[in-house]
């Protein structure tokens, strides 16, 4: 394990694979920590630096008191890339994680050569839908709302009683601090960044699964149109978190994109 104390917090993070080769740094989503990514990650750190990190309130990470708002996390990832002496990185961003990379892309443009964004959008969800999920969370408990984004997060293939997996995933979500839950969800709830994403000029692939209930497909489409030359895919089989569901689709994709933007 490995932390550091950056932007005022601790953050917990991996770096692993070559360390001569351009990085890779992936952001988890709301609910999770950076093993959603491990699959991914193994097969990329063959060829690449690869950076994983728990954002705030996620993970090992630092659970500040809520709420959070985008930038805490953009800010996050971008004391930690200075941190680790890594510029010019492939962000790869799931939902939140999605977010704060187009975040960092804009802010801190020497920090990020290309960003790959998963099941993500400018813009997510609504002010009361975000304010419901707060209160629900800090009254009831995130296990209160379990059922109904394990329904998001998972086709129904991989939602049976005899998937391990899927259980382990039902105790990730959780056992995520409630401070981090419902913070994150006042950064979700806060942010539009249309404007600063339909200006980014770097290579963009946007992904989703097909049967994505949080950022369905259509709404994935529309951010990739805001994308100068952004590249769109839907990952058969999958709902929120293609790279846990269908992870070797997952990897050609990547690997595909980052052949095509001779990222190597």
């Amino acid at each position: 394990m490995a932390f550091a104390r950056v932007n005022g917090i601790v953050l917990h993070y991996a770096d692993r694979g070559k360390r001569d080769a351009p990085a890779i740094v992936f952001a988890n989503s709301l609910g999770t920590d950076f093993r959603i990514w491990e699959k991914v990650a193994d097969n990329l750190a063959a060829d690449y630096r690869v950076i994983l990190y728990d954002k705030r309130g996620h993970g090992l990470s630092d659970a500040t008191p809520q709420p959070y708002c985008m930038d805490d996390h953009v800010e996050d990832m971008a004391a930690l890339l200075r941190h680790l002496g890594v510029s010019k990185a492939v962000i790869v961003g799931l939902s939140v994680g999605g977010m704060i990379a187009q975040g960092l892309a804009a802010k801190h443009p020497d920090l990020v050569r290309a960003l790959v964004l998963c099941d993500t959008a400018h813009k997510i969800g609504t002010a009361d839908m975000w304010n419901a999920r707060i209160d629900a969370v800090n009254t009831k408990g995130i296990a209160s709302l379990t059922d109904a984004i394990m329904e998001r997060w998972f086709t129904p293939a991989y939602r049976t009683p005899d998937n391990a997996d899927y259980q382990g995933y039902i105790n990730m979500l959780n056992r995520c601090p409630v401070d981090g839950y419902a913070g994150t969800c006042a950064a979700l709830r806060d942010a539009d960044l249309t404007a600063s994403t339909s200006a980014l000029d770097l290579p963009v692939l946007c992904i989703v699964g097909d049967q994505d209930g949080s950022t369905p497909p259509d709404l994935v489409r529309e951010l990739a149109a805001l994308i100068k030359g952004a590249r769109f895919e839907i990952v058969a089989g999958a709902g929120h978190i293609p790279c846990v569901e269908q992870p070797d689709a997952t990897i050609r994709l990547i690997r595909g994109f980052l052949d095509q933007a001779s990222i190597r």
